[in-house]
């Protein structure tokens, strides 16, 4: 039986909710987002582009598995070359703060996809159990 990819991202996102608020209301609140992006379909195109990333990551063409942290490093170069005083000097400081707000994303991003990545195989395996 093919595991719902919506249910398997519920489930993992339940979890993950549950590891990272220790508070009951706020756990509650995250736990209702996460249903409402899924009604709302967004949990579902959130995972078409995670299966994106995922397709690129195992290509074997170079450029196309390494484009992304090519792209998250420069960016990652350009706020540390700004921390030294190395900056362009026409970049402003909102686009300073757009760069780091990318780099948080991709941070984030990566983390949370790696943390998915580990707990996914093991929810499948307890899905088909149950089926």
């Amino acid at each position: 039986m093919a595991v719902d990819p919506i249910t398997a991202a519920l489930d993992v996102g339940g979890k993950l909710i549950d590891r990272l608020w220790p508070d009951p209301t706020q756990r509650d609140q995250a736990k209702l987002a996460l249903l409402e992006l899924a009604q709302k379909g967004e949990l579902a195109e959130f995972t078409a582009r995670a299966d994106i990333v995922k397709t690129e990551a195992a290509s074997e063409n170079w450029l196309a598995s390494s484009w992304r942290p090519i792209l998250m490093l420069t960016f990652g170069a350009l706020i540390v070359a700004r921390w030294f005083g190395w900056a362009a000097p026409n970049l402003s400081e909102a686009e300073y703060l757009k760069l780091w707000s990318i780099v948080e994303l991709g941070l984030g991003g990566y983390v949370i996809g790696r943390s998915v990545e580990k707990i996914v195989p093991g929810v499948a395996d307890a899905l088909k159990g149950r089926a």
